[in-house]
């Protein structure tokens, strides 16, 4: 499958889906903390709903409606995925229903890590950089299997957008947001006390990255605002956030079923 996809001057490009993209990241070589980051920062409820999480949909509608334009989307690591492989990226009310409809038949065709793998394959993470393959490369010189837990924090920080939260300008701000999704891991028990204290401390290496983008783009694009943040102690998927130092146990995440 071939899908097009738009570089930061909006240009469009053909992008391979599958196997035969030479950045392509199997599900077993990514790493657990990346899939469990991307969950906790995008869809807390992903292994629970059916492609569609209809209360964040009903959340995110009584605030564009008290904003009067779409500034909340609602969507799942699903529905995201389904945009991306499907659809364009304007925010109608066409499209969001179109989105809808695409997530409930992909969650029934495909398993949730098979909905995962292709969902972090194909996502944009930096200026022409689609697919955590590709993003492990480009900011850390490694293959996604080697990422480190803060790594994987910092790569699922940018997936609002990477011209948003874009290290090479707005450094602070990653590094912020990624904070944040590492104390959601460790509240939820995604990880230990341990590894959260040891990523937390960790300042990643991001030697060559000004290089990098300046060689990728003549010029920065214009700087985009943040999506608003939930309010403080609201979990994606409306769940309170805890912080304490001995969290509440969690459920165990469920095995990855067969690809089907």
């Amino acid at each position: 499958m071939t899908i097009t996809v738009k570089d930061w001057h909006r240009k469009d490009h053909p992008f391979v889906v599958g196997p035969r993209n030479p950045r392509w990241t199997p599900y077993g070589a990514i790493p657990a903390a990346l899939k469990k980051a991307v969950v906790a920062s995008e869809d807390a409820n992903f292994y629970s709903h059916e492609g569609v999480d209809y209360e964040a949909i009903r959340e995110a509608i009584k605030a564009d409606w008290r904003k009067g334009k779409f500034v909340h989307g609602g969507s799942t690591i699903t529905q995201q995925l389904a945009k991306n492989l499907f659809l364009t990226r304007e925010k109608t009310l066409i499209r969001k229903v179109k989105e809808i409809v695409l997530a409930r038949r992909l969650d029934d065709a495909l398993s949730k890590s098979r909905i995962l793998e292709l969902y972090l394959n194909v996502v944009e993470l930096g200026p022409m950089v689609y697919g955590i393959g590709s993003a492990a490369h480009y900011y850390f010189g490694k293959h996604p299997s080697a990422l480190t837990v803060r790594e994987c924090a910092f790569l699922a920080s940018m997936l609002p957008g990477p011209k948003v939260y874009n290290p090479y300008r707005r450094m602070d701000r990653v590094l912020k947001r990624s904070d944040r999704i590492l104390r959601r891991m460790v509240t939820a028990r995604m990880i230990t006390r341990e590894e959260f204290d040891a990523a937390i401390s960790e300042v990643p290496n991001l030697e060559g990255i000004a290089r990098k983008v300046e060689k990728t783009i003549e010029s920065p694009p214009p700087e985009e605002k943040p999506p608003e943040e939930k309010p403080p102690g609201e979990a994606p998927g409306g769940e309170p956030e805890v912080v304490e130092s001995s969290p509440p146990a969690a459920s165990p995440e469920p095995g990855s079923p067969p690809v089907r």
